[in-house]
C-alpha cells in the first residue's frame, strides 16, 4: 500500500515521532485523507493520500527542525 509519490522519510525517534505522528494526524484529519506509516531503510516513512497533505506535513517538520526527504 506504499504510493511512495506522497510519502516523506524521517529521521526521528522517541518523543519527536511521537510529535510527528500526532503532527500526521492532524493534518491528515484536516484534509479528510488517510496516511500511515512503514518503516524505511533509514527513518520513518510517512505517506498519504494526496500531495497536499505531504507538502503540509514536510513543513511542519521544518518548523520542527527535523530534517525530511522525498521516499
Amino acid at each position: 500500500m506504499s504510493k511512495d509519490k506522497n510519502c516523506l522519510i524521517v529521521r526521528a525517534a522517541g518523543r519527536q515521532l511521537d510529535l510527528l505522528r500526532g503532527e500526521a494526524s492532524r493534518i491528515a484529519k484536516g484534509s479528510n485523507v488517510d496516511w500511515w506509516i512503514d518503516q524505511a531503510e533509514v527513518g520513518t516513512r510517512f505517506c498519504f493520500e494526496d500531495t497536499k497533505s505531504k507538502e503540509s506535513f514536510a513543513l511542519a517538520c521544518d518548523n520542527f527542525g527535523i530534517p525530511c526527504q522525498d521516499g
